[in-house]
């Protein structure tokens, strides 16, 4: 989203329970597709939801299993959308099923984000774009 939304979009990356390390599988995934990955770091979407957070207009929680957590109210009310992709860092096997899993997430969140960036989003109206938004997970 930073790469392709730029310079409309500054996006950002959390999780509800971080392990504290990027995986090394999702940055080698980015580096092939020749994204920076400088700077990334492992953190909890609780700091999204503070006061002196960077504002938000959009969220989209992307792990199956975030659909079933409660989020963080977040500040200033963003549209929310859920997004579900199976979570590359559950799957166990073999380094290339690993290498897959991080591969087929990488493409399902392309494909909704070239989705997204495709709306008109300074003319439609905000319930348009949660519908428009909510159909892309579904996706």
């Amino acid at each position: 989203m930073n790469y392709k939304g730029r310079p409309n979009f500054s996006a950002y990356s959390a999780g509800s329970h971080p392990s504290g390390a990027v995986r090394p599988e999702a940055i080698a995934e980015l580096e092939s597709a020749n994204l920076p990955t400088d700077g990334l770091r492992s953190k909890s979407w609780d700091e999204f939801a503070k006061p002196d957070a960077p504002k938000l207009d959009f969220v989209f929680t992307v792990c199956d299993a975030a659909a079933k957590e409660v989020c963080p109210i977040w500040p200033g009310h963003p549209l929310t959308a859920h997004w579900g992709v199976p979570d590359p860092a559950a799957v166990r096997g073999t380094s290339e099923e690993i290498k897959r899993a991080y591969r087929d997430a990488f493409i399902s969140l392309e494909r909704r984000i070239d989705l997204f960036l495709s709306l008109p989003l300074a003319t439609i109206d905000t319930l348009a774009i949660k519908q428009e938004i909510d159909n892309i997970g579904h996706q």
